[in-house]
C-alpha cells in the first residue's frame, strides 16, 4: 500500500460564539505546547497540584478529590454516574434539555431504577417539584444540570441542592456550561458530585472533565456492594493518582493539563466573581443589541443563561443559510438548535475569552449584514 501524503494543517482562525468549544487566550496555546514531561516527574505533579487548587476555587469547594478527568465533559458526567450510582438504585434525573435525557440513559446503563420529572424546553425547576418528586420516588440519587447549553436556562440550584441533602439523597450537577460564568458554591449548596467541562467558560480546548466530590459521596462509593462499572473512571483508584500517593492508574494528557493551567490561571488572577460578572455584563449587550435587531429570546427573562443565549430563528429565515453565511463570509461560528430546539434557535455563546464587547459588536454586525 502507497504512503499517504498530506501538507501542514493550517487552520484559518474563526471567532467561535456557538456553544463550545470557545477561543483561548494566546498564552493557554503556548502552554500547550510547552515540552512535555513524565506524568509522574515531580515538577509536572506541582503543576497538577495547582490545577486543583485552582479548581476547588472555582467550584467553591475544599473537596480534596477535585481533579480533572481524561475526556470531554461527557467523560465528566459519566464518571460522576458510574461510581455513585449502583445497579438497582433508584435514581431521580430532572429534564429539560438534552442533557437531562443523556442523564436518563446514562443512568439506566449504569442499572439504575430510573424515574424523572420533565419541564417543558425553555423552563426550569422549582424546588417544590423537586420535593415532591423526592418524597413520591424516594431516590438515592438525584440528578440536575446547572446550565442547560441545549436550551439557555440557568437553573437556580441553592434551595434544590440544600433540600436533596437534608433528604438524605445525593446530588449529581451537570456545570459544563456553567463552570467559571456563572455563581456556583459546590460546598455551600451541598453538592456531591459537580463536572464540567474546559471548553466552555474556561476557555481551555476540549479534552478534560473538571470533577469533585464530596465526602458524603466518596463514603458511599467506597462502600460499594458492587465494583465501579468502568476500571477508568472508578474514582477509589484515580485518587491514588491525584491524592498523597501518587499510584500510577493512565497516562495523565500532560500537554492537555498544561493549558488547563493557565486558563485556570488567567480566570483566578481575574478572581471568578469578577469573571462571572463580566459574563452577564457582555450578554446583557448582546441582549439589547440582538432585541434592536428584532430578536427575541426563547427562555424568559429570569432564567437565561447568560454565557448561551438561545435566540429565536425569526419567522422566514432559514437558519442553515445564516449559519453558512456566518462562517464562510465572517468567520463566525454560532451554534443550531438541538432536540425540540432544532430549526428554532441559534445558540450563541459568549463563553471564556469570547465574552467580552468586541465579540458582541463584530457578530451583531454580521447578524445586521446577514438577515
Amino acid at each position: 500500500m502507497k504512503s499517504p501524503k498530506f501538507s501542514e494543517i493550517s487552520p484559518v482562525s474563526k471567532l467561535l460564539m456557538g456553544p463550545g468549544p470557545s477561543n483561548v487566550a494566546p498564552s493557554v496555546l503556548k502552554a500547550l505546547a510547552k515540552p512535555l514531561l513524565g506524568h509522574l516527574d515531580p515538577s509536572f505533579l506541582s503543576i497538577v497540584d495547582e490545577v486543583q487548587v485552582m479548581l476547588r476555587y472555582l467550584f467553591g469547594t475544599e473537596n480534596q478529590t477535585t481533579y480533572p478527568v481524561s475526556g470531554t465533559g461527557s467523560a465528566g458526567m459519566e464518571t460522576a454516574f458510574v461510581n455513585l450510582i449502583e445497579p438497582g438504585e433508584t435514581v431521580l434525573v430532572c429534564e429539560n434539555g438534552v442533557f437531562g435525557r443523556r442523564m436518563i440513559d446514562l443512568a439506566g446503563r449504569c442499572g439504575a431504577q430510573v424515574n424523572t420529572i420533565a419541564k417543558p424546553w425553555g423552563q426550569v425547576f422549582s424546588p417544590r417539584e423537586v420535593e415532591e418528586a423526592i418524597s413520591k420516588y424516594k431516590p438515592k440519587i438525584v440528578s440536575i444540570v446547572h446550565a442547560e447549553t441545549s436550551t439557555g436556562v440557568l437553573q437556580p440550584l441553592e434551595e434544590i441542592c440544600a433540600l436533596i441533602n437534608a433528604s438524605g439523597v445525593f446530588s449529581i450537577v451537570d456545570t459544563v456550561t456553567s463552570l467559571g460564568g456563572s455563581q456556583l458554591y459546590v460546598d455551600e449548596w451541598a453538592i456531591d458530585v459537580a463536572y464540567s467541562g474546559t471548553q466552555k467558560c474556561l476557555s481551555c480546548p476540549p479534552g478534560l472533565a473538571p470533577i469533585t466530590f464530596s465526602d458524603r459521596a466518596l463514603n458511599k462509593i467506597k462502600n460499594r456492594k458492587t465494583a465501579v462499572q468502568s476500571w477508568y473512571f472508578d474514582v477509589n483508584l484515580i485518587q491514588n493518582y491525584f491524592g498523597a500517593k501518587r499510584s500510577y492508574h493512565h497516562t495523565a494528557p500532560v500537554s492537555m493539563i498544561y493549558g488547563l493551567h493557565e486558563a485556570l490561571r488567567l480566570i483566578c488572577e481575574e478572581g471568578v466573581e469578577a469573571c462571572v460578572a463580566r459574563h452577564k455584563k457582555n450578554h446583557l449587550i448582546l441582549k439589547k443589541s440582538l432585541e434592536s435587531l428584532g430578536l427575541r429570546y426563547l427562555p424568559k427573562a429570569e432564567v437565561i443563561l447568560p454565557q448561551l443565549n438561545a435566540v429565536a430563528i425569526p419567522d422566514g429565515v432559514d437558519d442553515k443559510t445564516v449559519r453558512k453565511r456566518l462562517l464562510t463570509e465572517f468567520g463566525i461560528e454560532i451554534g443550531g438548535g438541538l432536540g425540540e430546539f432544532a430549526g428554532k434557535a441559534w445558540r450563541i455563546g459568549l463563553m471564556g475569552v469570547n465574552s467580552n464587547e468586541c465579540s458582541v459588536s463584530t457578530l451583531v454586525a454580521a447578524l445586521k449584514k446577514t438577515l
